[in-house]
């Protein structure tokens, strides 16, 4: 399997098999506007998918943690939530949640969108991450959609004029998340900004998100691709547990509650005679075998928890 539970206790301890004294591990945080491309850059670095991918803004909810482990170093990448002005509790929480983790990582990779052009979402980004003191590895995504080379420069220079006085980027590394683009060298220079010291996963981790966590994102990025403008952001989905079948050893079920804020995306959700509802499923099913190397049966339902974003009860419920 691609992702699966890990043993926390062993995480904590922090050594995991015998590594020479050039070894490098340490934690990376991706962050940068909604709809930068930080989850597919992560997906792209990893080799396969751990976050989930949609063109809509603002769709990664929680701090997905992807492991790349080489004979060198071990790189654990967080995916944050795009920090954005909060217009409900949820965006809040989001916000604080991006926060904490800026302080707690060895490094910071800044990644804009270097076709749209510097933003004053990216200035008031980079002026936040100047106020915590970690390095900052600012990253020019999409140079894929740049058609006229000659205009990559001045663009990398405004990206570069984001720094505060006195306390310059690591470096500015111009980057295609979709294709891959000198992705390299962006690791390279990560791996310089982490501490020598033993792996703080086991060699063979991809992600500490768990099989659950995993089902639940599949399953709201298929409901994004089909849902309507308005609805994305409404979307909950919780697994509370992915579990073998008492009488297949191949075959894995899981059982997802969707939850949205009102009667009228309900309806939206599951579609003419369910159509709606069913190719979201079958599609999150297919995936979901593909990253968890088994086949499963998925059972849906559909709920109303009115007005979820902003209810602190229901937020801690759904696990925000």
């Amino acid at each position: 399997m691609t992702s699966r539970d890990l043993d926390v206790d062993a995480i904590l301890s922090g050594v995991h098999d015998e590594v020479g004294p050039d070894h490098r591990s340490g934690l990376v945080a991706l962050t940068g506007r909604p709809n930068v491309g930080k989850s597919t850059l992560l997906n792209h670095l990893l080799g396969t998918k751990v976050a989930i991918v949609t063109p809509v803004p603002g769709t990664t909810r929680n701090t997905i943690r992807g492991v790349l482990t080489t004979g060198s170093e071990q790189i654990a990448f967080v995916d944050t939530p795009g920090l954005a002005k909060p217009q409900t509790l949820l965006g809040q929480r989001l916000n604080h949640l991006v926060r904490d983790t800026w302080s707690s990582v060895n490094a910071v990779v800044f990644i804009v969108d270097i076709a749209a052009g510097i933003g004053t979402g990216d200035r008031f980004l980079a002026a936040q991450l100047a106020q915590i003191g970690t390095p900052v590895i600012a990253v020019a995504n999409k140079i894929d959609e740049v058609s006229d080379k000659s205009a990559l420069l001045p663009a990398l220079q405004s990206l570069d004029a984001l720094a505060p006085d006195g306390q310059p980027f690591v470096a500015i590394v111009p980057v295609s998340a979709l294709t891959g683009e000198n992705t390299d060298e962006l690791l390279r220079v990560v791996t310089q900004q982490l501490p020598h010291g033993p792996r703080l996963f086991p060699p063979d981790a991809v992600s500490d998100q768990l099989e659950r966590q995993l089902a639940a994102e599949v399953i709201r990025e298929k409901l994004i691709e089909r849902a309507r403008e308005e609805l994305p952001h409404s979307i909950a989905v919780v697994v509370d547990e992915v579990v073998p079948d008492e009488h297949r050893d191949d075959l894995l079920r899981i059982d997802a509650v969707i939850y949205v804020e009102r009667d009228s995306q309900k309806g939206i959700v599951i579609g003419r005679g369910g159509d709606n509802l069913k190719a979201a499923a079958t599609s999150a099913r297919e995936e979901l075998e593909k990253l968890l190397g088994a086949r499963i049966h998925l059972t849906t339902h559909v709920k109303v928890a009115k007005e979820w974003q902003r209810d602190p009860k229901q937020l801690g419920r759904l696990g925000y």
